[in-house]
């Protein structure tokens, strides 16, 4: 409470000290605030819903100096539990900014899309931005059309096993782990000690095991021949054309493309409404809006990147492009 309370009084001077203009400073969480339904384009009743995921994927609540706010898997869930009661929404156009996060995660995710889709009958629509690489393009496999942008990095279809290691600095201070175990392998993958040959096999083999689900995944809702899967079995990171050769995505566009393709597959006219939902609402909102909760509650411009930072911190497998981490 203390914290919340400099932390609120951090921000009243900022405002009061300068003579810029301030983005938009929100003092409180805005988590409690219901989403509402606003209109971004056209209008009739028929409806586009925009939604955005953008970041690492993870089931942590996002932590900011002014508190906390919902993990992303709470939000995107929120997001489609308030769709899912409006039989007028015929498409789900999700933004996709994201270079992956956790196994867990980013399959909870591809659930909850695949799900709504089976019950509420809407077309999805992925536009990918930036970065839709690896559980970035794994949450997207339910999509009736995945639309990259002309720039859009993806790819990177596999597994990651991440893990800290102190055994570097424990020698040079001198200090040392005692451990009693139950069996062999109970403390396997300990930041304390060197893996053994052994361990670094089973590690492996449970790396390949969730790598074969993923591709597996791919290969079903992709249709994909051996020779592609072959391609994309290396995990590396394509660009929108290579992507679009090897299956991986239908059409390269703009946000724009992405909107009338909606309308085209739902066969919805020229003037359906483009909507999203939002906590409160923002001024000159668009369609570019990134963010479900779009609030600037950090003075730090290092906080995104040490948020991102601090959601692959502990040790798990991630389906994740590690490069783009921090970006």
């Amino acid at each position: 409470m203390k914290f919340r309370i400099i932390a609120t009084l951090f921000s009243l001077i900022l405002l009061t000290t300068t003579g810029c203009s301030l983005p938009k400073v929100t003092l409180f969480s805005e988590s409690d605030q219901p989403l509402e339904e606003y209109t971004l384009a056209g209008k009739g009743k028929e409806k586009i819903l925009v939604m955005s995921i953008d970041g690492i994927i993870s089931g942590r609540a996002r932590r900011s100096l002014l508190g906390s706010r919902p993990s992303m898997i709470q939000q995107v869930a929120a997001y489609l539990q308030r769709a899912q009661g409006d039989e007028n929404i015929k498409v789900l156009l999700i933004k996709v900014n994201s270079p992956g996060g956790t196994v867990t995660a980013s399959d909870i995710l591809y659930h909850e899309i695949k799900t709504y889709k089976e019950r509420s009958g809407a077309k999805i629509v992925i536009a990918m931005m930036s970065l839709a690489t690896s559980g970035g393009y794994y949450i997207s496999l339910p999509a009736d059309v995945i639309m990259a942008h002309p720039t859009t990095v993806t790819g990177s279809v596999g597994v990651i096993y991440l893990r800290p290691n102190f055994t570097g600095l424990m020698d040079k201070v001198g200090v040392s782990v005692g451990v009693n175990t139950s069996g062999p392998n109970k403390d396997m993958g300990s930041p304390y000690r060197p893996a053994t040959d052994e361990e670094n096999a089973l590690f492996q083999d449970l790396t390949d095991d969730m790598a074969r689900r993923f591709i597996g995944l791919v290969t079903q809702h992709r249709n994909l021949n051996k020779d592609q899967v072959q391609q994309i079995a290396t995990a590396r990171v394509l660009l929108a054309d290579e992507a679009k050769d090897l299956g991986l995505v239908d059409s390269i566009g703009y946000l724009d493309d992405a909107v009338n393709k909606a309308k085209e597959i739902a066969g919805l006219n020229k003037e359906a409404r483009v909507v999203a939902y939002r906590r409160y609402e923002p001024q000159d909102d668009t369609i570019y809006n990134p963010a479900i909760q779009t609030t600037n509650d950090t003075p730090s411009a290092l906080a995104p990147m040490l948020s991102q930072l601090a959601a692959v911190s502990e040790a798990g497998f991630y389906y994740i492009w590690p490069a783009a981490i921090g970006q």
